[in-house]
């Protein structure tokens, strides 16, 4: 099991919540709901797993996130 850390925010335009794994290619979705969101990440990290383990990259904060979540894949 592996542990990731996803940022939230609230897309302006749609009104989705949208989540990424910060320096984690590919890593990323979007959902109405913070429950089918969590969801939705560990299904994407799952299969980014698949390919190997994932070389992270440093990336800085645009915004002020609306939430952390902790992810166990």
């Amino acid at each position: 099991m592996k542990n990731f850390t996803a940022v939230v925010e609230r897309d302006p335009d749609t009104g989705l919540l949208v989540g990424c794994v910060p320096g984690f290619p590919g890593a990323h979705s979007q959902a109405e709901s913070l429950d089918e969101l969590q969801a939705n990440l560990r299904e994407v990290i799952a299969m980014l797993l698949e390919d190997g383990e994932p070389r992270l990259q440093p990336q800085g904060s645009r915004t002020k996130p609306l939430r952390k979540i902790p992810m166990r894949v």
